[in-house]
């Protein structure tokens, strides 16, 4: 039996206000502020509680080794003696934000029947560019099952920022569906994350049939307005595709093509008119999780910022009200999360798969997260000033924390990453 499984990332006890991500507006504005790391782990878990309680599969991702001894070791640095900018980059929690830990093409698209997953290789910013080993490591635990198959990332040069850029939509999920892959061109104030190479690669390595893939640009006008990635402006689930009127550099061509290939998509497009790109992107509302509960409803979960912007707001009922495609609303407080630029679309990678076939050990439900709740609460530092980085007692803090969720879910297999 396929399901969509939604793996979220445990938010790590390292995470922190560096504002180290260049294009990340929340990032680069809350940089330099004290962060929360146990709340924000708790507001994650709670999120995928909520999940569970809509009838939905929930798997997990683990918080990588931070700092990264071994990342410092290939740059000839250690931690005590680095300069604090590699400090922050070698500390980073960004793994967290699941969705771009790799590109995953479900069995049914496939030319070979089986589940692909190519690792994100991120290289675009030097904090998440060292993540992608980890990442391989915990992907092969997880999906070792022959159902899957786990590639390591698209070489260099060119970029990939995973699940982030990369749209399916199907008439079920168990169902042959459309890989949408966006990618952006280089230009503008901030990088284009995503090379259209790298998209192509990825493709291929799938064993997808070409006839079922598009490929569209990301407008310079979202990426200007600090649109990292696609799902900063764009979701896609089932037959629903949720998008600003300002996503794609050409949206014309790109809905008439995924209407040739699937007549029945129903195509939601918010006009700027009534939420500008300002606000869609300080509010996270197509950074939203769609998904579709177990009684078919068609569902948008949403970072509480989406409830609390105006436009924002009243365009979802004016939808809602008006029997349009997404039928609920649920609303998350995902504030931690958000303040370093990720909502809560960013914190999950979705896998559609039987469950059956996956490692136990990531996947949850309520008692599997009441044990990771009470790990965080004893453990995860309760806020961390940027003048802490450096301080030895919080790394020995973030190091053992980890290790303690390891332990207590029996994976010290990936105790040194």
């Amino acid at each position: 039996m396929l399901r969509e499984i939604n793996f979220d990332g445990i938010i790590g006890p390292s995470h922190n206000y560096a504002g180290l991500s260049h294009g990340n507006l929340a990032a680069t504005r809350n940089a330099g502020k004290t962060s929360r790391p146990r709340a924000a782990a708790l507001q994650g878990i709670a999120k995928m509680r909520a999940n569970l309680d809509l009838g939905l599969v929930q798997g997990i991702l683990l918080p990588h080794p931070r700092p990264d001894h071994h990342w410092l070791t290939r740059l000839a640095a250690d931690y005590e003696s680095a300069s604090a900018v590699l400090k922050a980059q070698a500390l980073s929690a960004s793994a967290m934000w699941a969705a771009n830990a790799a590109t995953v093409s479900p069995a049914p698209d496939t030319r070979d029947g089986r589940c692909h997953l190519t690792v994100a290789n991120l290289l675009t910013m030097p904090h998440r560019s060292h993540e992608w080993a980890t990442t391989l490591a915990q992907l092969r635990i997880a999906f070792a099952d022959p159902a899957f198959i786990v590639h390591p990332p698209v070489p260099a040069p060119f970029g990939d920022e995973g699940a982030a850029n990369h749209m399916r939509l199907c008439h079920a999920h168990d169902h042959p569906g459309v890989e949408v892959f966006v990618y952006g061109e280089s230009g503008g104030p901030f990088p284009a994350r995503q090379h259209r190479e790298a998209c192509e690669t990825v493709a291929r390595t799938h064993r997808l049939h070409p006839d079922r893939v598009l490929f569209a640009r990301q407008s310079d006008a979202a990426i200007a307005a600090g649109a990292f990635h696609n799902d900063v402006v764009a979701v896609a689930n089932e037959r629903v595709l949720f998008a600003h009127e300002q996503a794609f550099a050409d949206r014309d061509t790109l809905y008439a093509d995924l209407r040739a290939l699937m007549p029945d998509v129903e195509i939601v497009e918010v006009p700027a008119a009534r939420v500008s790109l300002e606000d869609a992107i300080t509010s996270y509302l197509f950074n939203a999780q769609l998904v579709t509960s177990p009684g078919g409803e068609p569902t948008l979960i949403l970072p509480q910022e989406a409830r609390d912007n105006a436009a924002v707001w009243s365009w979802l009922q004016d939808h809602v009200a008006g029997n349009g495609p997404i039928r609920r609303l649920e609303v998350v407080n995902v504030r931690e999360s958000m303040a370093n630029g990720g909502g809560p679309a960013c914190l999950r990678l979705r896998v559609v798969a039987d469950p059956a076939t996956i490692d136990p050990r990531f996947l949850v439900d309520h008692v599997g997260l009441d044990r990771i709740a009470a790990v965080v609460e004893a453990n995860w530092p309760e806020a961390i000033d940027p003048t802490d980085i450096g301080n030895p007692a919080l790394i020995a803090q973030v190091e053992k924390a980890r290790l303690a969720l390891l332990e207590a879910l029996d994976c010290l297999i990936l105790a040194k990453g």
